[in-house]
């Protein structure tokens, strides 16, 4: 049974982020009235510097307490729908991985929609594959949306990632899997209809299933070892138990009981053996 805290949560995301996604409507909206980046957290203070790659910003978050190990870094791409800067959620979960793992983390700060669309990014995960030595193994990791460009980063650079991580990943934006229909009324943040707009703009003219949209239409045969953590009330599922079905021996799934989208984000105390376990799948990829 999910902890109280989480409930609370659920009860609190229905009532002020489901409005958000409801209908095609809010969709529209949610689109023209995107959520801003927020600035990085107080603890970040002097940590964080910015670079451009492929004309966009890439933020470097530094450990606490000087230098890094040495080894490779760690690379964040953040959710929000294609639409949504960074959030502070995103900023509080990069300090602890900087913390626990002592090691670098990349931040893109890719382009959105509506202005942007995947084609703007394309460039960008080349870029910032680019601007770490081949000599360093890299760990990939994404939230939501950015789980997408996670998981297409690595498919488009075989070989270069060591480690992927993937948090209640959109994989394919066509949301076209029939064992959403189930689920979906227990979500109680995201639906369909309200993801829609989102989708088709980040598509920018694309088949919403070609493989760069929607990479669980990609290349699954050559994934490095990956983390898949997903709550099981959120529309996200069925498509994170398709990738599980077909690369079993890459893929690890973590289902969440009771628990909704992004839930090692989330205030709650399911978030922190999510977060240890991320912590733990990174250095077992780095350090091989």
């Amino acid at each position: 049974m999910p902890s109280w805290q989480a409930r609370a949560v659920s009860r609190y995301l229905r009532v002020t982020r489901k409005r958000r996604y409801r209908t095609p409507e809010d969709g529209e909206r949610s689109l023209a009235h995107a959520l801003p980046e927020a600035p990085p957290v107080r603890s970040l203070a002097g940590r964080v510097s910015a670079e451009r790659m492929a004309g966009a910003t890439v933020h470097r978050v530094a450990p606490a307490g000087g230098a890094p190990d040495g080894g490779g870094p760690l690379i964040y791409w953040h959710g929000g729908a294609f639409v949504n800067g960074v959030a502070r959620q995103h900023w509080q979960l990069i300090d602890h991985l900087t913390r626990a793992t002592r090691r670098d983390v990349l931040v893109p700060q890719y382009g959105l929609a509506p202005t942007h669309d995947l084609g703007d990014a394309l460039p960008l995960l080349a870029a910032v594959l680019e601007a770490v030595p081949d000599d360093l193994p890299v760990h990939v990791l994404g939230d939501s949306a950015g789980g997408t460009l996670a998981l297409l980063q690595t498919q488009r650079h075989p070989g270069r990632v060591a480690g992927l991580t993937l948090i209640a990943p959109w994989l394919d934006l066509s949301m076209s899997n029939p064992a959403v229909d189930a689920l979906e009324p227990h979500d109680p943040w995201l639906t369909r209809a309200g993801l829609r707009p989102a989708a088709r703009a980040w598509a920018g003219g694309r088949d919403l299933r070609h493989l760069d949209v929607s990479p669980l239409f990609g290349d699954l045969e050559r994934l490095p070892p990956t983390l898949v953590l997903v709550g099981n009330r959120d529309i996200c599922l069925p498509d994170c138990e398709l990738l599980a079905a077909r690369a079993p021996a890459a893929v690890t799934l973590r289902v969440g009981v009771g628990l909704p989208h992004v839930y090692p984000l989330l205030p709650i105390p399911e978030a922190r053996p999510a977060r240890a376990e991320i912590v733990q799948h990174t250095e077992d990829t780095l350090s091989w």
